[in-house]
């Protein structure tokens, strides 16, 4: 019998992590604007160094590559050091949030990023400090990936395990959708600095306003994030944990207990995580490398993508809940192993609708894969161990997909001078996606407490 299958009386008893009255309702909404604020601080951060890498860093603290890509590559390595550091977060940061909670996790990998993105502002460029800048730089990106690493799980488990079982989808793909919100704050803010500013300013000082305004979102969010709650499911596990003293749970215990729920996971976040960066970050490298397109037009365009992004994904998740987790996911994978084919040669032409176009619908094809990551991965484990394992899952995948994507198409486009190469890696990282989500059980409306019972039948954790 299925999970799905046995939920009847087991559903009942989710009630209190998320019902249908309206006092639960309101608390579950409470829940979901204190994780996205927090995601949206955390992201804004996030991909303001993933745009500002394409557009200063290369030439601020690697003036000496060959050319103009090589520098852009450089920049894209640094940018990669945040993407193997949050693995290491997700770990750390997985362990404690098993352990000690969710909320006390999410305060302090807030407060860590907004530091580190605060300080990347203030540094000075390779003509002034040579080897340090670029040195600091890596350093402060470590820093910043480490504490997303711990972010994402907190955030949308906190939603997860507060959701009723039949609506899961839809809320908890409300903190994927503050993702596309903090990389359109870091567009916009962008956009006007390099709109009101000279070349040469936006270069030389312009670009940091963004990271020093951090400081007051982070403000923000860290006050908003005092006020979540833990939920009911986690509370009863962790007592349950404390009471008896045979139940592991954490990093080490999720690897060996659940090592399939871990590659099912890394295998869901491979094309969706390459296909995001190659969408927002290696678009720009293309357009402003090969087409010497205005950057100011091209943050415009991300702007109005990135608002089409945040309205899609709630409906996505809506739909996940409605007809399955596996197709929506399915249709996500097919439908991004076609984008590239389109958008290289909608960018060809220069016209800015259609550059927006081609932008838009990419972003429309990531929602479906992207909107239902946290309830299939919040499905996957048992509440002992689901913040490690969702994290180790997500986070892992990250080095070798969304890190490794702008610096591989960047080499690709640079060796073939064409953008057929990249199209041809995208199709690839689909394809091995879809195989994934093909091999999934489907969990739509899967009861978290029944989940529970069945792990702790197999691993003789029942009293």
């Amino acid at each position: 019998m299925s999970v799905n299958q046995r939920q009847g009386a087991a559903g009942s008893g989710t009630i209190k992590a998320g019902g249908d009255t309206a006092s639960e309702k309101s608390g579950l909404k409470k829940v979901v604007a204190a994780s996205m604020v927090g995601t949206v601080v955390e992201w804004y951060e996030f991909f303001l160094y993933a745009t500002a890498t394409s557009l200063v860093f290369g030439k601020l603290f690697f003036p000496n590559a060959g050319s103009e890509l090589d520098g852009i590559i450089a920049a894209f390595l640094t940018y990669a050091v945040g993407f193997i550091a949050r693995p290491l977060g997700g770990i750390v940061f997985g362990q404690i949030g098993d352990r000690l909670g969710r909320k006390h996790t999410l305060q302090v990998t807030i407060i860590m990023v907004g530091v580190a993105t605060f300080l990347m502002g203030c540094l000075p460029g390779y003509n002034s400090i040579g080897y340090w800048a670029p040195a600091l730089l890596v350093l402060l990106r470590f820093i910043q990936g480490f504490a997303v690493g711990g972010e994402w799980g907190g955030a949308v488990l906190l939603v997860a395990e507060h959701s009723p079982n039949k609506s899961r989808g839809f809320w908890s793909s409300w903190p994927q959708a503050a993702v596309p919100v903090g990389n359109l704050l870091a567009t916009l803010v962008l956009l006007l600095m390099s709109t009101l500013l000279p070349a040469d300013q936006f270069l030389s000082w312009g670009w940091r306003v963004a990271f020093w305004l951090s400081v007051v979102i982070v403000i923000i969010g860290y006050y908003i994030r005092t006020h979540v709650t833990e939920a009911h499911i986690f509370l009863e596990a962790r007592a349950k944990a404390d009471s008896e003293k045979a139940v592991n749970y954490g990093v080490l215990e999720v690897v060996r207990k659940y090592p399939r729920g871990i590659l099912s996971a890394m295998g869901l976040r491979f094309a969706e995580n390459i296909l995001y960066y190659i969408i927002v970050s290696f678009s720009i490298v293309y357009l402003v490398t090969v087409h010497q397109y205005n950057t100011s037009s091209l943050l415009l365009a991300l702007l109005i993508a990135h608002v089409v992004h945040f309205l899609v994904i709630p409906q996505v998740g809506r739909l996940s809940d409605m007809i399955g987790r596996k197709p929506v996911y399915l249709a996500g994978a097919v439908l991004g192993a076609t984008w590239a084919f389109f958008a290289f040669p909608m960018f060809d032409t220069e016209s800015p609708v259609l550059i927006v176009l081609a932008i838009t619908i990419g972003l429309c094809f990531h929602a479906l894969m992207y909107a239902g990551q946290p309830a299939i991965m919040s499905e996957m484990f048992p509440t002992r161990m689901r913040y490690s394992g969702v994290s180790l899952g997500y986070q892992v995948t990250s080095i070798i997909a969304g890190s490794m994507a702008p610096i591989i198409a960047s080499a690709l486009l640079q060796r073939y001078n064409s953008w057929v190469p990249v199209a041809a890696y995208i199709l690839i990282a689909c394809a091995i996606t879809a195989v994934a989500v093909i091999t999934l059980k489907e969990t739509k409306g899967a009861s978290l407490r029944e989940i529970d019972a069945v792990d702790a039948r197999k691993h003789g954790l029942e009293p």
